[in-house]
């Protein structure tokens, strides 16, 4: 056994990384229910403004970040390995930086509104409630192996759904859309929230990889 497993068998967890994974989760899903209010609605100013609020959950994500860096720095003992630490926080930084992308692109392209683009938004702010229902858990890691499995699982299968929306969504956009210009928005539009699906996906995988170390 690893010695740093060890260590974890015998000192005091160090719980302090936990509600700093709790907390930009939390922010995570602000950003995606803000989102989601931005795909909804085709008032130009109401985007800009919500998409503002996004870049200020961009901020303070960015902040939440760099403290979990910092107590990483700091400790010596982490509930799980020093990479996995960083890599996680790492990774739910780039989910809400690709929100954030997502929200941009809407208030600078102005496209007119689309019930699929919104369906996808509304997938990623599922993917956000199921990321901050899992911190919230991650104390009892070692015994919900099963119900981290299932809502990694649930992460992916949203990630399968916003592929074939998207590829249904871009065939569509090419063969019926006569206006070139909303083709270009609604495209680049599209693909940023497309890859957003695909970095939850990859922030399931780093939790399920943490969730398999630690079982």
């Amino acid at each position: 056994m690893k010695l740093d497993k060890i260590l974890q068998l015998f000192v005091v967890k160090e719980k302090k990384f936990f509600p700093l994974y709790i907390e930009s989760a939390e922010n995570i899903l602000k950003a995606a229910e803000l989102l989601v209010q931005v795909t909804a609605t085709e008032d130009a100013d109401e985007r800009r403004i919500l998409s503002h609020r996004i870049k200020e959950c961009e901020t303070a994500g960015d902040r939440i970040t760099d403290r979990i860096i910092d107590e990483l720095i700091d400790s010596f003992v982490t509930p799980f390995d020093r990479d996995d630490v960083h890599m996680l926080a790492e990774d739910m930084d780039t989910f809400l930086d690709n929100i954030r992308d997502s929200a941009k692109k809407f208030a600078i392209y102005q496209p007119k509104k689309s019930k699929k683009l919104a369906e996808i938004a509304m997938y990623i702010r599922r993917d956000a409630e199921i990321l901050l229902e899992m911190t919230r858990n991650f104390d009892n890691m070692r015994d919900d192996v099963k119900k981290f499995d299932e809502l990694c699982d649930e992460i992916k299968e949203n990630e399968h759904i916003c592929d074939d929306i998207y590829e249904s969504y871009m065939s569509n956009l090419f063969e019926f859309e006569k206006d070139a210009v909303e083709l270009v928005r609604k495209k680049n539009i599209l693909q940023a929230l497309e890859d957003t699906s695909d970095v939850a996906k990859r922030l399931s995988g780093s939790i399920r990889s943490i969730v398999v170390k630690m079982s």
